[in-house]
């Protein structure tokens, strides 16, 4: 069935390896948001948008309480946050953000990964006019969700796009999109109006796509696989179409 639909089926077999690490990146997303706020979520959003996240994952409550313990600790190590940007194989742009104690690790890291996969790590910025931060918030697609009135009480909160995909498991979920400035709005809005969100995130949307062939693509999604396994490594985009 050839390279391509091979490598599609090994990065299946991955996704459950992948869920420690999905628990490691909420609880450095929970550290900082505890830093940057304090371990209360009634009065931290930042917080209380990790918490859940984390529900939604199915990360275990003593490790999120445990999380959150430690990151209030006085002596407690902090994390920074950075986002690197380059072009994998074939041309493909790749922007990745980190969460990290050691900058120097990090960096020396991600330009290896792109520089054995045959790739060039790029300057700040260099792909801004590519991706787009936005701010999505996902939730279950029931029966009683009604798509149209939603979207007119919605715009308050800044709405820019509703619309329902499907999940890793093929169930159906509403997609709220807004500008990255409105995620407090949306987020308030939202919980006013008693709708349980699963997911909260600011993420990058490509604006453009480069078209490649599936054999090419299985050497970006091979340094993606790569650039993903790495502690620091917090998210990672791409604009493959």
């Amino acid at each position: 069935m050839g390279r391509a639909f091979e490598f599609r089926k090994e990065r299946k077999f991955k996704r459950w390896a992948k869920m420690a690490i999905q628990f490691t990146r909420l609880g450095k997303e929970i550290a900082i948001s505890v830093k940057e706020g304090g371990p209360h979520p009634e009065s931290n959003s930042r917080l209380r948008t990790a918490i859940n996240n984390a529900k939604a994952v199915n990360m275990p409550k003593d490790r999120v309480e445990a999380a959150i313990k430690r990151a209030s600790e006085k002596d407690s190590k902090g994390y920074e946050e950075y986002v690197y940007e380059g072009y994998g194989p074939h041309g493909v742009p790749i922007l990745i953000e980190t969460a990290t104690d050691n900058t120097n690790r990090t960096v020396a890291n991600i330009r290896s990964y792109f520089t054995k996969a045959g790739g060039t790590l790029g300057k700040t910025g260099s792909l801004d006019f590519i991706f787009n931060r936005k701010s999505l918030f996902r939730f279950p697609a029931t029966e009683d969700v009604d798509i149209e009135e939603l979207e007119l009480e919605l715009i308050d909160g800044g709405l820019e796009e509703l619309y329902v995909e499907a999940d890793e498991e093929g169930n159906d979920v509403v997609v709220v999109q807004t500008s990255f400035e409105d995620f407090g709005n949306m987020q308030r809005l939202l919980e006013e109006k008693g709708i349980a969100v699963s997911s909260a995130k600011l993420e990058r949307i490509a604006l453009s796509h480069t078209d490649i062939s599936e054999e090419d693509a299985v050497d970006v999604l091979k340094l993606i696989d790569k650039i993903e396994e790495d502690d620091d490594v917090q998210a990672v985009y791409h604009n493959m179409a």
